[in-house]
């Protein structure tokens, strides 16, 4: 009788849904759009939650360093990966590769720029005009920033525009300057162009003029849900999700995950 009691509370145990638990995601500011996506999908699809916190990797790498709650790191740069694992804060073992990205230079709608092609013999300065100035990331610290300094010391452009430079904290910031026609050209990546009608691309930079730009991801490794962190991750290298990346510009991850 105790048996078969006890039989059937397990049973109805075990067909309980699980508790529906809220993660929380450190992201790049360029994955913004598409991850707002993938949350609802991931959401519908589980009954889990997602909270985004998007900013710079650099600011994020640091905050997850001081402590702040977050159960995965998404960055927009490797750099900032290595730097957070150097210093034990994630589960090195989780760690993949979610999507990567191509590097742009973008001009307000409205603006009479035409596409160029980007080359050691191009004229910035004159396609800033005599007071513009270059949107861009910041140079020292936020991967968009890295890679258009990159991009442009590799090309022999970074000293003609090095001083005429309208830094920001992220690269949405930079992408909002020139939407808004604050500054005639920005740097960013080609998702963010896609992702504004107010700009449009003046050129894509040449293939190895720059690190090649991928999205690592990995288990933060105070995460309080890792085991619902960890489903998550690897359900962003799932069919649907890549699909859904790829709608919002993304390239397939630089990396077979390990």
């Amino acid at each position: 009788m105790i048996a078969s009691l006890r039989a059937a509370v397990l049973a109805i145990l075990c067909a309980l849904p699980a508790q529906a638990a809220d993660i929380t995601v450190f992201a790049a500011a360029s994955l913004g759009d598409a991850l707002t996506d993938l949350a609802e999908a991931w959401q519908a699809e589980t009954g889990h939650s997602v909270t985004l916190v998007l900013a710079g990797s650099s600011t994020l790498a640091r905050q997850i360093e001081a402590g702040a709650p977050a159960d995965i790191y998404l960055s927009a740069n490797v750099d900032w990966m290595d730097w957070l694992a150097a210093r034990g804060r994630l589960n090195e073992v989780s760690r993949i590769d979610v999507a990567s990205n191509t590097l742009v230079l973008v001009a307000h709608d409205g603006a009479a720029a035409s596409e160029v092609l980007l080359s050691p013999k191009t004229d910035i300065a004159a396609l800033l005009g005599t007071d513009g100035r270059l949107a861009v990331a910041l140079p020292e610290a936020v991967p968009a920033g890295l890679y258009a300094r990159a991009g442009l010391e590799t090309l022999g452009l970074w000293d003609d525009v090095s001083d005429r430079l309208a830094p920001t904290d992220n690269v949405r910031a930079a992408l909002a300057l020139v939407a808004l026609g604050e500054a005639p050209l920005g740097v960013v990546y080609a998702t963010d162009a896609l992702a504004e009608p107010r700009v449009h691309v003046v050129a894509t930079f040449p293939e190895g003029s720059h690190p090649a730009i991928a999205y690592p991801a990995a288990l933060v490794a105070e995460s309080a849900e890792p085991d619902v962190a960890s489903d998550f991750l690897q359900w962003l290298l799932s069919a649907a999700a890549q699909s859904s990346l790829r709608k919002h510009g993304f390239g397939p991850p630089t990396a077979e995950p390990k």
